[in-house]
């Protein structure tokens, strides 16, 4: 298990599960997975989503965020996925962290107790201060949007 990183922001964490605190598995890591914190297998129908809780509870600082992201492997081998893509956790939320895990193959598929079915990151966050304008700045792209810079061939 690789040590916490020096420049690491710290995140109190309220821990009640037997499984242990996410760790960074290799010092390259930007995420740490998340366990099932579960008594029991729990099945995720095909086409539908459950919460799985993780037995952690977070105080993440003012300018921050967690992000829960979907692990490749988990995603490619087995079809299950964060439902919303990317989850968010603001910084003022207290309650403990779920992951919403969304079966996208066609069978049912099962979470073990301890098993590691997502990601989570922390970020910091800028926030949006408009500035309504009558036109935006010309660039050579314009208006073009979804494929509006060509295709590639994929092989």
């Amino acid at each position: 298990m690789a040590a916490a990183k020096s420049t690491a922001v710290k995140v109190k964490v309220k821990h009640q599960g037997r499984f242990p605190l996410p760790v960074y598995a290799t010092n390259g890591s930007a995420a740490m997975d998340l366990h099932a914190e579960i008594s029991r297998s729990q099945h995720v129908i095909q086409g539908e989503s459950e919460l799985i809780p993780t037995g952690l509870w977070l105080s993440i600082p003012k300018g921050y965020c967690a992000k829960i992201y979907s692990r490749s492997g988990l995603a490619n081998k087995k079809g299950l996925a964060v439902s919303s893509g990317v989850g968010v956790i603001d910084s003022d939320y207290r309650g403990q962290v779920y992951v919403s895990l969304i079966n996208l193959s066609p069978v049912t598929r099962h979470v073990e107790p301890g098993d590691r079915i997502a990601q989570i990151m922390v970020e910091k966050v800028e926030t949006i201060a408009w500035q309504p304008v009558d036109e935006l700045d010309e660039t050579d792209r314009g208006i073009g949007g979804f494929g509006s810079s060509g295709e590639k061939t994929i092989t």
